[in-house]
C-alpha cells in the first residue's frame, strides 16, 4: 500500500488484493474450516480457521492500516477482545480503569476476572494525576475509554501514555465511541486499542465483533497465541460483512458527526432537558483535548432531563419513532437507549449515580438520517 494515502482510500483499499484465483474485486467469504495440505505442514499460511481464514485476514490487514498499526486481531465479539487483553496478566496484577465505562466491560472485569485473582481499581480520569496514587507494584494495565460510554468524557491519552511509559505499564484505549476516523490513539502512545467492531466500524446493526491494533511484536504473539488458543473468534461471513462496512466508514462519520452536533444542540436549548453530554461543547469537560485528539465530536450524545424521574425517561424513549429504543449504537440508523436499565444496569445504582448515570439519562446515537426527521422525532417525544 501507498504511504501516506488519506484515510477514505484506506479504508476502501488498505491490505486488500483482488481475488487471485478470479480477480474479484470484493475479498471472498472463504466458508471452509480447514485446508488442504501437500504434506504435513506445508501450507499457503493457512491450515485451520480458528487459527487463520482468509477473509478475516484481509480483514484484520484492512483495520490494522485505519489505526495506523503494525498488528491487527479480531474477535468474536468486542468482550472477547477485551478478555484477551486481560489474559495477559496474570492473579494478583492490578488494572487502573476510567469509572465512567461500558457496563459490559465493568461486568466482566468485576464478576468474570476478579474470580481469577486480577484488582480492578476504578477512578476519575479528568487528569493524569488522578491515577498515580493507584499505581503499585502490582499494576499492571491502565484501561481508558474515550469518549466514554454514556457520559462521554474525554480522557487525554497522550498523557496517560506518558504515565504508562514511566511505569512500564500497558495501556489500553477503547476507541469505540470515536472510530478510526476520528481518533488513532495508538499515535498518541496507547499500546493496544480496542473497538467493539459491531458499532460504527461495522456500522449495519448487522455483525458482532470485537478488534485489538497494536505494534509491539512480542505483544502481538501473546495475544495471537490467546486469540487461537481460547478460539472466540469471528467467521468468515461476519468478516466480509465489516469488510463491506468499512468502504463507507469515513462518509458515515462524516454525517454521525454532522447530525450529532445539529441534536445537540437542539438539545441544549429544550426546557425538558436538564444537561447535554457531548465533547463539542466548550463547556464540555476537557473539550480541549477532545479538540486536540479527535478530529470531530462524533454521533453519540448523552442528556438528563430536569426532575431526574426514571419514568419520564421511559416515556420519552419510548415514544420515539425515527429513533428506536434498542442497545448498541453506531449503526446508520439513530438509536436511543436508557443506561440505567440497559447498558449499565450491572453498574451498582450507588457507583452509577456517582458518575453521573442518574434515573433519567438518555443515550442518543444519531444516524444518518435526515436530519429534519431527527429532530421532528425529538420534539415529538420530549413534548
Amino acid at each position: 500500500m501507498k504511504k501516506g494515502m488519506k484515510f477514505g482510500t484506506k479504508a476502501i483499499h488498505a491490505g486488500l488484493e483482488p481475488d487471485p484465483a478470479t480477480g474479484a474485486i470484493m475479498t471472498p467469504i472463504y466458508q471452509t474450516s480447514t485446508y488442504a495440505q501437500p504434506r504435513p505442514g506445508v501450507h499457503k499460511g493457512y491450515e485451520y480457521s480458528r487459527t487463520l481464514n482468509p477473509t478475516r485476514d484481509a480483514l484484520e490487514k484492512n483495520l490494522a492500516a485505519l489505526e495506523n498499526a503494525t498488528y491487527g486481531l479480531a474477535f468474536g465479539s468486542g468482550l472477547a477482545a477485551i478478555d484477551a487483553c486481560l489474559r495477559l496478566l496474570n492473579p494478583g496484577d492490578e488494572v487502573i480503569s476510567t469509572n465512567d465505562l461500558y457496563g459490559g466491560t465493568y461486568r466482566l472485569f468485576t464478576k468474570v476476572h476478579e474470580r481469577y485473582g486480577l484488582k480492578f481499581h476504578f477512578t476519575g480520569m479528568q487528569s493524569a494525576d488522578d491515577i498515580k496514587g493507584l499505581i503499585n507494584e502490582n499494576t499492571k494495565m491502565i484501561w481508558v475509554e474515550t469518549p466514554t460510554n454514556p457520559t462521554m468524557n474525554i480522557i487525554d491519552i497522550e498523557a496517560f501514555a506518558k504515565v504508562a511509559k514511566e511505569h512500564g505499564l500497558i495501556l489500553v484505549a477503547d476507541n469505540t465511541f470515536a472510530s478510526p476516523y476520528l481518533q488513532n490513539p495508538l499515535d498518541l502512545g496507547a499500546d493496544i486499542v480496542m473497538h467493539s467492531v459491531t458499532k460504527y466500524i461495522g456500522g449495519h446493526s448487522d455483525v458482532v465483533m470485537g478488534f485489538l491494533a497494536l505494534n509491539d511484536d512480542k505483544m502481538r504473539e501473546d495475544l495471537a497465541f490467546i486469540q487461537n488458543s481460547v478460539g472466540a473468534v469471528p467467521g468468515p461471513m461476519d468478516s466480509f460483512l465489516v469488510l463491506r462496512g468499512i468502504k463507507t466508514l469515513h462518509l458515515r462519520m462524516e454525517r454521525h458527526c454532522q447530525n450529532g452536533a445539529a441534536v445537540a444542540k437542539w438539545l441544549q436549548q429544550h426546557p425538558k432537558v436538564e444537561k447535554v453530554y457531548w465533547p463539542g461543547f466548550e463547556s464540555h469537560i476537557n473539550h480541549d483535548v477532545a479538540k486536540r485528539q479527535m478530529r470531530d465530536f462524533g454521533g453519540m450524545i448523552s442528556f438528563t432531563m430536569k426532575g431526574d424521574n426514571m419514568e419520564d425517561a421511559f416515556d420519552a424513549v419510548s415514544k420515539m419513532e425515527v429513533f428506536t429504543l434498542a442497545e448498541s449504537l453506531g449503526g446508520v440508523e439513530s438509536l436511543a437507549g436508557h443506561p440505567a436499565s440497559m447498558t449499565h444496569a450491572a453498574i451498582p445504582k450507588p457507583e452509577r449515580m456517582k458518575i453521573g448515570i442518574t434515573d433519567s439519562l438518555i443515550r442518543l446515537s444519531v444516524g444518518v438520517e435526515d436530519i429534519d426527521d431527527l429532530i421532528s422525532d425529538l420534539e415529538q417525544a420530549l413534548s
